[in-house]
């Protein structure tokens, strides 16, 4: 509660206690700043948790999108197929690898790339797919596989969201060709700042990328690719392999607050709750978005009454500036796309986050829609 008596709820909480201090503090005093220890032992642990023979860490998830794609093989006058419907990153990186980005619309039963979509603009130039994870919820892995196999395509995971979510009961990142994270602070786990990795099974894959974030380093003072700075530092790989320990008990508190949120809100017609868990997905909740036609009035509703709120994303990757500027998107190319953009929200979603603050949340939430449908009663914020 603040002075005021209105509870105060952010929309995330990242974690960082004495045990990821301590790791930090250690690292700092006994390791290379850069490539010590910490690194390529964060990279071991990371890379068996999702089931795969490597990782490499890079300083953000940007960078190991764009590594990932040089690394195999994706060069100017290609194309790679992705979702309009991401953090502006995913086609940026398609961009710094000097390909074109493709847009595909989404499918409204799970907010992820279309199948039938990418059929239809899989042309010769296609060089590789970027499914995007979003909001932690998994695509439909199996087919985007028999999919790219049939054209020949490589695949980038984009499970910057998405981190310990599965697809038939396996790991996503370990599916496409390489899997890309985002440690960024508000996912469900960090590094404390920015950071990201690649994961994959192929061996000459992961040597290039881990040439590629070290100046094209091939030993201390020869470099035989053009490469860049993009290293994740000790410190940071630290605290990520503590967070990495405590990341599926994390989830689990986050599937636990979704099914609660989905018991307590599944009376509202005028709500559309995020996909479900089923036999094949099993979620990561790195969000929790609803979609409402009065978001914004909902949203402001909500902030009044001290729960913080976001929209991701108000706007989709096609019709931001840049996008409109450089493709001539002029809006209307991908409807379904534009219409999440339009009635997206995202309510409080992480793992202290309290059973009785969920039941707030879910009752000031009401109170919104009993406001709408009787005019003449107007609950009084708390």
């Amino acid at each position: 509660m603040n002075s005021h008596g209105i509870q105060k709820i952010p929309l995330a909480a990242p974690i960082y206690d004495e045990e990821m201090e301590n790791a930090a503090s250690n690292a700092l005093l006994n390791e290379h700043f850069v490539l010590g220890e910490a690194v390529y032992k964060f990279e071991e642990e990371f890379a068996r948790y999702c089931g795969v023979k490597f990782a490499v860490s890079t300083n953000s998830g940007t960078a190991a999108l764009h590594l990932s794609l040089i690394a195999l093989g994706v060069k100017r006058q290609d194309q790679v197929i992705t979702t309009p419907m991401s953090f502006i990153a995913t086609a940026n990186s398609i961009i710094h690898a000097g390909a074109t980005p493709v847009f595909a619309d989404i499918c409204t039963k799970n907010n992820n790339i279309d199948l039938d979509e990418i059929k239809k603009r899989i042309t010769k130039q296609t060089a590789a797919l970027i499914p995007v994870h979003l909001y932690g919820f998994p695509c439909e892995m199996d087919q985007i596989v028999e999919i790219a196999e049939n054209n020949g395509v490589k695949i980038i995971e984009d499970a910057c969201q998405a981190h310990g979510a599965e697809y038939k009961a396996q790991k996503l990142g370990a599916f496409g060709d390489v899997g890309c994270f985002s440690f960024y602070p508000s996912k469900n786990m960090t590094v404390g700042g920015d950071g990201g990795i690649v994961v994959t099974n192929n061996q000459e894959t992961a040597e290039v990328i881990s040439k590629l974030r070290d100046c094209g380093r091939k030993n201390k003072y020869v470099h035989d690719i053009v490469g860049y700075t993009a290293r994740l530092n000790t410190v940071n790989a630290a605290i990520g392999r503590i967070q990495l320990k405590r990341l599926d008990e994390w989830n689990e508190k986050r599937r636990r607050n979704a099914a609660l949120y989905n018991k307590l809100l599944s009376d509202l017609d005028e709500i559309i709750l995020p996909p479900e868990e089923n036999a094949f997905a099993t979620p990561v909740y790195h969000l929790y978005v609803i979609r409402v036609k009065k978001r914004d009035e909902l949203k402001n509703w909500l902030e009044n009454n001290g729960i913080q709120c976001g929209i991701h994303y108000p706007v989709p990757i096609h019709l931001q500036p840049v996008y409109r500027e450089l493709f001539k998107f002029k809006g209307g190319e991908f409807l379904k796309s534009e219409l999440l953009s339009q009635t997206c929200l995202s309510i409080p979603m992480y793992p202290g986050l309290a059973s009785d603050e969920i039941k707030y949340i879910s009752e000031k939430i009401h109170e919104f829609y009993s406001t709408l449908s009787n005019p003449g009663s107007k609950p009084k914020n708390d």
